[in-house]
């Protein structure tokens, strides 16, 4: 949808008196922050309390961080991850371990 030039000027008019700013400000954040939730599923292999066998890591908190764009600052939360990955599921009980030094990796046998 394409503004008309006198309302393109009257909305350009209205930022200038200083309204609408907090507008845009929060628009800005809500993209970004959203964006940064799309890249840390990707990232994790899995949305926010969601369990998968693809899931590499963990969500472990945010931390807060101030973003300068020409709106104003923006407060964003960036995701932080567990610093190693998940570790697999423990072997069944019962299972033996031979390591085999030619393939190079422990092989399980019952």
């Amino acid at each position: 949808m394409a503004l008309s030039q006198s309302a393109l000027s009257e909305l350009l008019d209205a930022f200038r008196a200083g309204e609408g700013v907090d507008l845009i400000r929060e628009s800005v954040r809500m993209v970004m922050q959203e964006l940064i939730e799309t890249e840390a599923t990707e990232q994790i292999g899995a949305g926010r309390y969601e369990r998968t066998e693809a899931r590499t890591t963990e969500r472990n908190g945010v931390r807060p961080r101030l973003v300068a764009t020409q709106a104003s600052d923006v407060p964003l939360r960036i995701p932080e991850t567990s610093p190693s990955p998940i570790p697999p599921p423990p072997p069944p009980r019962g299972t033996r371990f031979v390591i085999s030094w030619s393939a190079g990796s422990p092989r399980s046998v019952r």
